[in-house]
């Protein structure tokens, strides 16, 4: 009977299990805590969390990540992995945001396009960061994107060019995603008197249908000619928007912005917690790109807010400045958050619609920035 229990006992995880896995339990206890108990992002934080505990379980004993071979069909995470790898997931986000993204309020008000170009300076100059710090030219380019608050382009870089700091960069990027309400409120106040937050700008102007359906055709080859490489993205986004301004494919637009989006955003969130194994995850390397992401996105927040102060010495009819803020492409949060800041100064001040015009540039910006890493870094 002994023998037996000693023989089930080793058989089990517990033999193979390491300080390191316990530690990424932990990490995923954390993000599922904060997910369900501050609601933050828990549409991504929660999957992330059960793939991390799925992956650190021990992986030689359940084989649950283990490639197919010629006696075995494989794991199953191995599988869902590959929508990672081969970069088939990224777009696939990219055309049911484009499907739920209403690009009226940056035509309203184009000059507000250039705040969402500013903010992502953020993402060069952690690049240039990274570069310091001894990465390669990939790496450096895949941990700079972080600065773009776009977790399915940085995934869609990264799997291209780091594949080795995938589930790092990735929970990075979602992690600040999450923690929104808490940096850009900080960043914003610190750069922003009371009188420039309480700035009430105009109405934006009522957008023609032609605008709205000629917008992502126009856009799609205007990119794709200058920048090829970021057609992967630009082109799906405008896709999944095209659709969306028809009016005429109402059930294309509901299958890419719910089912598609929701089923595709489960596989990615899952396959990115599962690439974070301890062996990988808990090195000195990781920490350090988990910093440099806090940079990242603090700089572009900073970048959006100051371009914005910079073109009011200009304008006639002046910008407030929390919708620069709203230029990392965190859609619609960063431009809510904007939004709520305004209202604590100033209760009947709308910039709502205003804030999504940088924020849904943003988008465009960072899968730009992406295509120019794609384009230049061989």
């Amino acid at each position: 009977m002994l023998e037996s229990l000693m023989a089930f006992f080793q058989s089990t995880a517990f033999m193979n299990l390491t300080i390191g896995n316990i530690v990424m339990f932990a990490v995923a206890g954390v993000l599922i805590y904060i997910a369900i108990a501050k609601d933050a992002e828990p549409l991504l934080l929660i999957p992330i969390a059960f793939g991390i505990i799925l992956a650190n379980v021990p992986p030689d004993v359940t084989g649950i990540l283990n490639p197919p071979t010629e006696t075995s069909p494989g794991g199953v995470l191995w599988y869902l992995q590959q929508g990672l790898a081969l970069g088939i997931y990224p777009p696939l986000i990219f055309l049911g945001i484009g499907a739920l993204t209403d690009f009226s309020f940056m035509l309203s008000y184009p000059i507000t396009i250039f705040l969402g170009g500013a903010a992502q300076m953020g993402i060069f100059i952690t690049f240039l960061l990274a570069k310091f710090f001894g990465f390669s030219l990939k790496q450096a380019a895949s941990i700079g994107i972080i600065g773009g608050a776009d977790g399915p382009t940085s995934i869609y870089i990264t799997s291209k060019f780091a594949p080795e700091l995938l589930s790092i960069i990735a929970i990075s990027a979602y992690s600040y995603i999450a923690l929104i309400p808490v940096l850009q409120p900080m960043v914003s106040k610190m750069l922003t008197t009371k009188e420039e937050r309480r700035i009430r700008m105009k109405p934006p102007r009522k957008v023609t249908k032609t605008e709205r359906v000629l917008f992502p055709i126009v856009t799609t080859i205007i990119v794709a000619l200058i920048i090829p490489k970021s057609l992967p993205l630009i082109g799906m986004l405008m896709f999944g928007n095209l659709l969306r301004e028809a009016g005429v494919v109402k059930r294309l637009v509901e299958a890419a912005s719910r089912y598609i989006l929701d089923t595709v955003t489960i596989l990615l969130c899952v396959s990115v917690g599962a690439s974070a194994r301890a062996d990988i995850f808990l090195t000195p390397k990781s920490l350090l790109v988990f910093g440099m992401g806090a940079v990242a996105f603090v700089t572009a927040i900073t970048f959006g807010i100051l371009f914005a102060k910079l073109m009011n010495l200009f304008l006639k009819d002046k910008i407030n400045p929390l919708i620069g803020a709203a230029g990392v492409s965190a859609v619609p949060d960063s431009a809510r958050v904007a939004q709520r800041i305004a209202q604590e100064e100033d209760p009947t001040n709308f910039i709502l619609m205003h804030a999504m015009s940088p924020n849904v540039a943003g988008v465009i910006g960072s899968a730009v920035a992406a295509g120019i890493f794609l384009s230049l870094i061989k």
